[in-house]
């Protein structure tokens, strides 16, 4: 049964490999972006199958979320599954960063990666419970909640919340026939992270490289589907063994 899925953050890299491989599976995507439309619309054309739809919104703004969701209710007819996949990722070593430039990349950090989640994963849960959908959210976290950020302290942060705020509303949301539960990825082969794929970080994993998008994105597909229901609240790390714990 083809359901209705938004992701958020789907412009390109994980985004982009999670919203077609829910396309490919003959689900409705609803593509997010918030600054890179024409990345976005790329997305869009690649998806196979018919009923996608494209949504800008800023999450970093507070009503950006109810927008968001709002309108991917509107374009898809509702929403089944919700992938909280948008991240800001700024860079601010605490050697060397002014306090200035710090208290904003915490905060630009934690207004997108977290209370943008929160916000969107509150109002598409509000609307499955009024449909009494049997729902699915997915977190895309990050390694870096456990093995730590130095350079990226708030992104760490960031995702160690995201991965706390799933396994409440697996909790909380489980009574309602709803599934929570989210991803770790280490390095991934992305746009954004190009510049830092040295051969010491692909020597991190044993396997000698780091994920494709691809992989996180069956990942993902796999916590969303009717067989994972009893994986709700787990996290599962998608990095090569590159950090166990």
């Amino acid at each position: 049964m083809s359901r209705s899925v938004l992701v958020t953050g789907a412009a390109r890299g994980i985004g982009r490999a999670v919203a077609r491989a829910f396309a490919e599976s003959g689900d409705r995507v609803a593509v997010h972006y918030g600054t890179r439309r024409a990345e976005a619309e790329a997305t869009l054309e690649s998806l196979p199958g018919t009923g996608h739809a494209l949504v800008g919104a800023d999450l970093g703004d507070p009503d950006g979320a109810a927008g968001l969701v709002g309108r991917a209710v509107e374009l898809l007819g509702g929403v089944d599954v919700v992938v909280n996949n948008a991240a800001v990722n700024i860079a601010h070593p605490v050697a060397d960063t002014p306090y200035g430039e710090w208290r904003r990349a915490w905060r630009a950090t934690m207004d997108v990666n977290v209370f943008g989640a929160a916000d969107v994963s509150y109002l598409a849960a509000r609307h499955m419970i009024d449909r009494g959908v049997r729902g699915r959210i997915v977190n895309v976290g990050s390694r870096g909640a456990y093995k730590g950020e130095p350079d990226h302290p708030a992104y760490g942060a960031a995702k160690a919340a995201l991965h706390s705020l799933g396994q409440s509303l697996a909790v909380a949301l489980a009574p309602h026939g709803i599934a929570v539960a989210s991803v770790a990825p280490g390095f991934v082969d992305t746009e954004r992270v190009a510049g830092r794929l040295s051969d010491a970080v692909r020597a991190q994993s044993p396997f000698g490289r780091v994920a494709t998008p691809e992989e996180v994105a069956a990942a993902v597909h796999y916590l969303a589907s009717p067989a994972a229901v009893w994986s709700s609240g787990a996290v599962l790390d998608v990095n090569g063994a590159s950090h166990l714990r």
